[in-house]
């Protein structure tokens, strides 16, 4: 239950050296406590038949003595190990009434009180349990054995014994035993059991393979890249388990009314039975007043509240392909009330590719190219992989001379403007419209960005030489995620380095009215606060270049981020597949799971504020309190439950026309360059 409800073993729930997970028995009836319970029930049913059938006293008696104490083997010795560790749970509590029960001869009382909690714990064990269980399954989608080629045969071996540059040979239908790269070979991959998506992605040479992906069609050969412990669904089990650990804001609030509240219990207990000595007509009655006070305000429903959601609800999400770093971001993300979308990565397929190249008097295409990828030629960045592709097609420099283009010296990246460097002597600059002077080209650039397209200009030693037009497609799902955030009553801005023109093509595409374009990312950070007006945002990015925003966001939220290491780890939340329906669907379920989660507090708080002070005044006894708070604390399990359930969406199974606004762009002799199938790559963006 939490380090204040104390369990079968108050050792498991705080203050112990770290452990491998309990999952817990995987069948109801495997529960110890759940077992104890029933021969503890069938015991004290067996004693009232007697009682009514005429049986002796002194049997009927004993017979619900032995009740009480099978019944309280469950709780009262780890209620008495945490004691003596200076813990004070709601387990020690229940003995004090279960003791105090025997003590007043109320056998009966005592023993449903014992059969009730313990059924409440062994139902709370069996829960947490269930959600980890299902959690861990995801390990099972890694396959016994791994065919690999050593030595130039192929041999069988467990995936413990791949290392990595192993040649894994992967066989129509089989799984990978760990993540890879593809060698030789195209096939298609599900990886709906990681990211939640069904549709298969095409994948060749250079696109990458994670650990428990189908092959879906014909062989091929992958070189592993990381041990089978260290893949990528090793990772994700072992961050959402990380994640359990994380306190929430609700979880917290429960934590700090139920630790003062279990000692504040004790001492009305107390007070009830000694100014009810002291005053009252029967002491005795008094005392057991005391013990029902006790039952009364038991905060154990409350304990677990929170936190047994937040296992469920994590868990849940991590089924769907997204990850949740704990009851903080789950909590967080369910108050969201305006995102932030970043446009390269997130709203776009993050595949620039060249559609036009315009040139003037000073340069053909051929040497606009060549010289644009001389000076990009050891950028990673997206628009810098798009400009030298274009030096190997067909109108590009060519790869039938060789790579046409020796690397620039004394290469500068100039933040937000481009970058600088120097061929053969010659200063080149490339860089946006504005930081270069377009000159004669500015309406054809002007053109090319209405259309949606990012311009950069290329100049030699003043001179401007031309302009690359590269566009990013939009994703073909952008319009319908944004209209499925916005119908959860969220607000979407856009934020984008690129320029204006480009920034609100894409922004109309995708039904997305605030736009904020040429930002640097110190500044995306500073807008958060006007796009959110005071209210919880979530910031959506690729983890990487967006990480003064997503960390000044109230939720970071990296897209995409199988595979990537370093989005999994900064993020508050990671969306590991590529649709971007993913986000709608993960802010729903937070949604939802933090209205379970106010529920059960509420209802929580609202049974001790109606039990205790019945049972001060004695309206009700000790066996009518027993079942109502037991009866509560089921009814919170329960509830809890519903956030392990997921909501079917049947979009993110089925493939997405593009939008009536994507068109191909063709200005000067530049090539129409239609958008590239859908590829498994995910690789980290810079």
């Amino acid at each position: 239950m939490s380090d204040v409800c104390c369990g079968p073993d108050p050792d498991r729930t705080g203050g112990g050296t770290a452990e491998q997970p309990d999952d817990g028995p995987d069948r109801l009836w495997r529960v110890r406590e759940l077992q104890v319970a029933a021969v503890a029930a069938v015991l004290l049913a067996g004693a009232l038949i007697g009682g009514l059938a005429g049986a002796q006293e002194r049997v009927v008696d004993g017979t619900q003595l032995v009740a009480a104490v099978v019944a309280a083997s469950c709780f009262v010795p780890g209620a008495l190990r945490g004691l003596r560790h200076g813990r004070v749970g709601v387990g020690l509590l229940m003995t004090i009434a279960a003791v105090g029960a025997v003590a007043l001869g109320q056998f009966a009382e005592a023993a449903l009180l014992g059969v009730l909690f313990s059924i409440a714990e062994g139902l709370e064990r069996y829960t947490v349990g269930r959600t980890r269980r299902g959690l861990r399954a995801l390990l099972g989608l890694v396959p016994p054995t791994a065919s690999v080629l050593r030595d130039g045969r192929e041999v069988t071996v467990s995936p413990d014994d791949l290392g990595v540059g192993d040649a894994l040979v992967l066989r129509p239908g089989e799984r990978a035993a760990t993540d890879g790269r593809i060698r030789t070979g195209r096939t298609s991959l599900d990886l709906a059991a990681i990211t939640g998506e069904s549709v298969p992605v095409e994948a060749g040479p250079g696109d990458d393979v994670f650990a428990g992906a189908i092959n879906g069609g014909s062989a091929i050969e992958v070189e592993v890249t990381a041990p089978a412990a260290d893949s990528s669904l090793a990772r994700i089990v072992h961050v959402v388990e990380q994640a359990r650990e994380r306190k929430g804001a609700g979880q917290r609030l429960a934590d700090r009314i139920a630790r003062p509240l279990v000692p504040a219990i004790m001492v009305l207990a107390a007070l009830v039975a000694g100014l009810g000595t002291l005053f009252g007509d029967d002491p005795m009655a008094w005392v057991e007043r005391a013990l029902v006070v006790l039952v009364a305000a038991s905060p154990c429903a409350l304990a677990i509240s929170v936190p047994l959601t937040v296992v469920a609800a994590v868990g849940a999400a991590s089924r769907q392909g997204a990850l949740v770093k704990g009851g903080a971001a789950l909590e967080e993300l369910g108050r969201v009330r305006a995102v932030a979308l970043d446009k390269t990565g997130t709203l776009t397929r993050n595949r620039p590719e060249v559609v036009g190249v315009l040139t003037t008097g000073a340069a053909d295409r051929r040497e606009v190219v060549a010289l644009a990828a001389a000076l990009e030629a050891r950028s990673e960045h997206p628009l810098a992989r798009a400009v030298l592709a274009e030096t190997d097609s067909p109108t590009g420099v060519g790869p039938d001379d060789g790579p046409g283009f020796r690397p620039a010296d004394d290469v500068t990246a100039v933040p937000g403007n481009g970058v600088t460097g120097t061929s053969d002597g010659a200063a080149l600059r490339l860089g946006r419209p504005g930081w270069i002077d377009p000159g004669p080209l500015a309406d054809e650039v002007a053109q090319l960005q209405v259309a949606g397209a990012t311009v950069v200009l290329l100049e030699r030693d003043g001179t401007l030489l031309g302009a690359i037009a590269v566009r990013d497609e939009l994703r073909p799902e952008a319009a319908e995620a944004v209209a499925r955030i916005r119908d959860l009553g969220i607000d979407v801005a856009m934020l984008t380095g690129d320029n204006p023109r480009t920034a609100a093509t894409l922004a109309g595409q995708a039904g997305i009215g605030t736009v904020h374009a040429g930002l640097r990312p110190t500044d995306k950070a500073g807008l958060l606060a006007p796009i959110a007006r005071g209210r919880p945002i979530a910031m959506v990015g690729d983890g990487v270049n967006d990480a003064p925003a997503l960390a000044t966001a109230d939720v970071g939220i990296a897209m995409g981020a199988m595979g990537t290491d370093v989005a999994i780890e900064t993020a508050d939340v990671a969306l590991m597949g590529e649709d971007l329906r993913h986000l709608p669907r993960t802010l729903d379920h937070a949604r939802r799971s933090r209205r379970i989660m106010l529920q059960n507090v509420g209802g929580s708080l609202a049974i001790i504020g109606v039990l205790v002070p019945l049972a001060t005044v004695g309206v009700l006894g000790l066996a009518t309190v027993v079942v109502i708070h037991e009866a509560a604390e089921v009814l919170v399990i329960l509830n809890a439950l519903r956030a392990a359930r997921t909501r079917p969406d049947p979009g993110l199974g089925t493939a997405v026309a593009a939008p009536a606004g994507d068109r191909q762009v063709s200005v000067g002799d530049g090539p129409c360059c239609a958008p590239a199938p859908r590829r498994a790559s995910h690789r980290a963006r810079t």
